[in-house]
């Protein structure tokens, strides 16, 4: 079986560049042959690693064109949500992270500030390029300095809606800014929307039909056919440096470039796994709170024809795969990267008699906020949303999951739901889905399947009725959704070191009290601890202590910290927050001496 991640890389002219100026007296040749040295490093780094793939390969020319042309950092670089990054790392002084195995997993997979005066945000999501780009170009001119600003974004990021926005501000410049337009003929699923149609013309006219989306808007257009030439790319960017106009250079490349099963299958490949070239035998499927969910849609959609997913742009990510939304037909639909759109959709969609489940990630449901209180619930639609990736983790600062308890949670009529197993959440989801009174969101468990110990409730419309799952004394433990299982392990460490039988509670819901439940803990309890997989300030923990504020009742609430943290170990994590059955009961005890 070969092993792709061992592989040996000739490096006769990448060895030579360690800052940008470096490829300015290099030959055609020597960057083509540049070219070939950065997509075989890249191919072996992240098969060994992990990471966007597909993007990085097909923009690997573009981006030694952009050095070769422009003076970065004096001129700006904004790539929009970093998944083409790589090769401007490597060409900025980062090459050892890709070259060296030893470094492998020491910066950032995104653009980051405190590795590089060549990068100028911590950017991980999308459509944000051409308003960062804006901003620089109207301080750059407020100053009265001279130099290039270059967004970069991919033809999928102009979907979102904030692209437009910033799109249509930067036509209005009248001074430089560039965008350069990575038009791969993909999201990371296929992309939708009508703008795809005006891309697909321009790239059969060459750039030549007269109805151009980038025009209409003010812009001067430069086309490139072969968006993996570096002299048509050299060119281009020749024509466009120290331009006085906004300009878009519209680029058509091949995403996967290199690979040629990242080129067959561009949605499997935008990001892989360590040694998925490797072809190692795939391990027997294992039933996860994502199949549990796809065999819940495939089954309803073919009961019920008013019932439909919706996604924006992420589809693979929730096991959305290619020929799920192939079984699902008309019951599927991916509205592209514009999550704040897919929001509003769903609440009018319930709003006309459907049944809508909108799917998508804690990470990218931050951008939703407006749509969420104003068009969904303020009116009321029952529209249910599935939160995936909910939770502390390892991740990088720019895909958290830690902020959605707080943010959905303080909405009124919002009902945030939180299952404990998977019958539990399929009793939730199912609900959700039949009953007309709310919105509803499900915060799909990020952890292994677990299973019910007692029977499920089926109607959660009279509204937050907590689950007494284990009555004790002095000490109760209210555990939210995937930490239920932590309060388990809790309680057994309380009866093992301190000889408590404590209280388990099952809240179910992170949008509401069950004063009747908390009032009578205050008989014959002294302590409550609460525990969520999310940030605590704001949370679900917080509005228990703050029922309590006024009474006897201490209150230890647990979860992360209100902070962005960048590819921490969970073991640190947990240790950090004291979430460990040992650290928790070690505070208890301290509380309790008190």
């Amino acid at each position: 079986m070969k092993n792709i991640s061992k592989e040996f890389v000739t490096m006769n002219v990448l060895n030579k560049i360690n800052e940008p100026k470096d490829l300015k007296n290099l030959s055609l040749a020597e960057l083509t042959a540049l070219a070939d040295e950065i997509r075989q490093t890249l191919i072996v780094k992240v098969n060994a690693t992990g990471g966007h793939f597909g993007p990085n390969l097909g923009f690997i020319e573009p981006t030694i064109a952009m050095h070769y042309v422009f003076n970065s950092p004096e001129d700006k670089f904004v790539f929009d949500v970093s998944h083409q990054c790589y090769p401007h790392k490597m060409l900025t002084g980062r090459k050892q992270y890709f070259t060296d195995p030893a470094h492998y997993g020491q910066i950032s997979g995104y653009t980051n500030p405190q590795e590089s005066a060549h990068d100028h945000f911590v950017v991980g999501h999308t459509s944000t390029a051409p308003s960062l780009a804006v901003g620089l170009a109207m301080a750059r001119d407020l100053k009265g300095e001279k130099s290039n600003i270059v967004a970069v974004i991919g033809d999928g990021s102009l979907s979102g809606g904030e692209a437009f926005e910033g799109l249509d501000n930067a036509g209005a410049l009248k001074s430089n800014i560039i965008i350069v337009v990575n038009d791969n003929e993909m999201s990371i699923a296929p992309n939708h929307g009508g703008l795809y149609g005006n891309l697909a013309l321009l790239r059969q006219t060459k750039g030549k039909a007269e109805c151009n989306y980038f025009k209409a808007l003010g812009f001067d257009y430069v086309y490139v056919d072969d968006g993996n030439d570096l002299a048509s790319l050299i060119a281009a960017f020749k024509q466009v440096k120290d331009t006085t106009r906004p300009t878009v250079v519209h680029l058509h490349t091949l995403k996967g470039k290199g690979c040629a099963e990242a080129v067959a299958n561009k949605e499997a490949f935008h990001w892989i796994m360590p040694g998925t070239l490797d072809h190692k035998p795939a391990p027997a499927p294992q039933e996860t709170y994502d199949s549990v969910t796809v065999d819940y849609m495939l089954k309803k959609r073919a009961e019920d024809p008013s019932f439909i997913v919706l996604n924006p742009a992420t589809p693979g990510a929730v096991a959305l795969t290619p020929d799920v939304r192939a079984k699902l037909g008309k019951g599927f639909a991916d509205l592209g990267i514009a999550e704040e759109h897919a929001v509003a959709a769903s609440s009018a969609l319930a709003a006309g008699g459907a049944k809508p489940v909108l799917a998508v990630l804690s990470s990218f449901i931050q951008r939703t906020y407006d749509q969420l209180s104003q068009d969904l619930a303020l009116n009321k639609n029952p529209a249910t949303i599935l939160v995936y990736w909910g939770g502390i983790s390892a991740g990088d600062a720019t895909h958290l999951g830690t902020f959605d308890i707080p943010l959905i949670s303080n909405i009124p009529n919002m009902v945030y739901l939180a299952p404990t197993s998977k019958e539990e959440y399929l009793a939730m989801l199912d609900w959700s889905v039949n009953q007309t009174q709310y919105p509803v969101a499900i915060r799909v468990p990020f952890a292994p399947i677990s299973h019910a110990t007692r029977p499920v409730e089926k109607d959660y419309s009279v509204l937050n009725r907590y689950e007494m799952a284990e009555k004790g004394s002095r000490v109760a433990v209210i555990a939210a959704g995937s930490f239920f299982q932590l309060g388990e392990k809790v309680c057994a460490e309380l009866k093992a070191k301190l000889g408590i039988n404590a209280t388990l509670i099952n809240p179910r819901y992170l949008t509401g009290l069950d004063e009747k439940v908390l009032n009578g803990l205050k008989k014959d309890h002294e302590l409550v601890l609460t525990l969520e997989d999310g940030e605590v300030n704001g949370g679900f923990g917080e509005k228990i202590a703050s029922f309590y504020g006024n009474s006897e009742m201490k209150v230890l609430n647990f979860g992360s910290k209100k902070e962005f943290t960048d590819r921490v170990s969970l073991d640190e994590l947990y240790a950090r927050y004291h979430l460990t059955p040992e650290l928790i009961v070690k505070d208890a005890a301290a509380c309790l001496k008190k």
